[in-house]
C-alpha cells in the first residue's frame, strides 16, 4: 500500500508540543502516521485503530518491525466500536480519513473502504474525537480544503475549535488543495499558514524539505 502525500505531511506537522502521553491514530492504514509520532515525541502509548482487514495486518507488521515496537499497538476494529469499548483519554488524536464522497464504487473493496466517506462520516469521527480526547488534548486532521467549513462548523457544534490551519497547495499556480487542522477543546485566535509542495514536478519547496526531511530517505 502506497504511502501518500497526505499522511507524511499530517504525521510532520501535528503538533507534539503538549508532550503527549498517549496517542491515537484513527483508521492508521499501514501505520504511518503511528510511526511517525513515534519517532517525533516520546509518548508511550500509541495506539491504532484500522478496520480493514489488509490494511490491519501492514499496520501490525510494521509496527513489530519498527524500533518503537513496544510504544505501538493496532486494533482490529470498527471506529465506533472502538469508542465503545475503550475507556481512556488521548492527548493526541491524529487522522487521515477517507473523503471521497462520490457516489460510485470501484470493484476493490479495500480500496472503497480506504477511499470514500462512508467507512468514515465525518460526523463518526468528530463524534469519537469528543468522546476520546483528553481536556488539554490536540485533534490533528488533514480533509480536503472545499470541506473545511463543514468540518469546522461540525466541530464546533460539537465544542471543538480550530487552533491551526495549514493550506496545501500543489505548486504556487495551484488551488488549495488540502486542510490541515489542529483542533483543541478551548476557543482561541486561528493561526492560518500556507504551504507550497513544488515549484515544478519535483522541484520541492524548502517549507516541504524542511517539513518532511526526517522521513524520507532521499530529500
Amino acid at each position: 500500500m502506497k504511502i501518500g502525500t497526505d499522511g507524511v505531511l499530517l504525521g510532520a506537522w501535528a503538533s507534539v508540543d503538549n508532550n503527549p502521553f498517549s496517542v491515537l491514530d484513527i483508521g492508521s492504514g499501514t501505520g504511518v502516521l503511528s510511526l511517525m509520532i513515534a519517532q517525533r515525541s516520546f509518548a508511550e502509548n500509541i495506539e491504532a485503530v484500522e478496520i480493514d482487514d489488509d490494511a490491519y495486518e501492514q499496520c501490525s507488521e510494521n509496527f513489530e518491525s519498527s524500533p518503537w515496537a513496544d510504544r505501538l499497538f493496532c486494533y482490529h476494529a470498527s471506529l465506533l466500536e472502538f469508542v465503545e469499548e475503550v475507556e481512556d483519554k488521548f492527548d493526541l488524536i491524529i487522522c487521515n480519513p477517507p473523503f471521497y464522497s462520490e457516489d460510485y464504487k470501484t470493484t476493490d473493496k479495500s480500496r472503497d473502504l480506504a477511499r470514500f466517506n462512508d467507512a468514515m462520516p465525518f460526523e463518526h469521527l468528530i463524534y469519537a474525537v469528543v468522546n476520546l480526547l483528553s481536556e488539554n488534548g490536540v485533534f490533528s486532521v488533514v480533509i480536503p480544503h472545499k470541506e473545511e467549513s463543514n468540518f469546522v462548523g461540525l466541530a464546533h457544534n460539537a465544542g471543538l475549535f480550530p487552533h491551526k490551519i495549514l493550506h496545501v497547495k500543489g505548486n504556487p499556480d495551484s488551488d488549495i488543495k488540502r486542510s490541515l487542522i489542529e483542533f483543541r477543546f478551548k476557543e482561541e485566535k486561528t493561526e492560518t499558514t500556507e504551504l507550497i509542495i513544488e515549484t515544478a514536478r519535483h522541484q520541492y519547496t524548502k517549507d516541504y524539505i524542511n517539513l518532511t526531511k526526517d522521513f524520507y530517505l532521499k530529500m
